[in-house]
């Protein structure tokens, strides 16, 4: 059996606002992954600057960075044998309005306002995958979950905790 792989998913603000376009991702999200961690924040402008810092000087940096930090975003560390392309298959095009045309039925497609608004992020390879998690769940240990946890969450038994909105194993 695959061992599981990790993503982080990032639901932007305006879709967090949004109570139905959250419930519909959250049970997705629920359904397809295993969900490790998950918490809201509020990104202060700082930290937006410091986690998109690989788009510093792209035309639309300023409007990511002043986007993510205009209100809460929850942020899911997701497993999966395949989580980082089911994530971003589910996610479809980063251009919404692709999305929209190409494949209308994927939650950009059905809920993107822009590509800067296009309702979530994944991670695009296991590397960026590790340092998007470390970056937001610092406390969260890779040498932990590889060595001990990753086993136990593929095999089970595990049972989803609905107030943490995360699986937990079932002792």
């Amino acid at each position: 059996m695959q061992k599981l792989q990790l993503t982080l998913a990032i639901i932007k603000p305006h879709a967090v606002s949004n109570p139905v376009v959250l419930s519909f991702i959250r049970n997705l999200l629920k359904n397809k992954f295993v969900v490790l961690r998950t918490k809201r924040v509020n990104l202060d402008t700082k930290t937006a600057c410091r986690f998109y810092k690989e788009h510093f000087g792209k035309f639309f940096y300023n409007r990511l960075v002043t986007f993510m930090s205009s209100g809460s975003i929850d942020l899911h560390v997701l497993g999966h044998v395949n989580a980082i392309t089911l994530w971003r298959q589910m996610l479809g095009p980063t251009s919404v309005y692709k999305g929209q045309f190409q494949e209308p039925h994927c939650l950009r497609g059905m809920f993107g306002i822009s590509d800067t608004r296009n309702v979530a992020h994944g991670s695009d390879s296991p590397e960026s995958a590790e340092r998007e998690i470390k970056f937001f769940f610092p406390d969260f240990s890779f040498y932990h979950w590889r060595n001990h946890d990753e086993e136990w969450f593929r095999k089970g038994p595990i049972i989803f905790n609905d107030h943490q909105f995360q699986h937990v194993k079932r002792l």
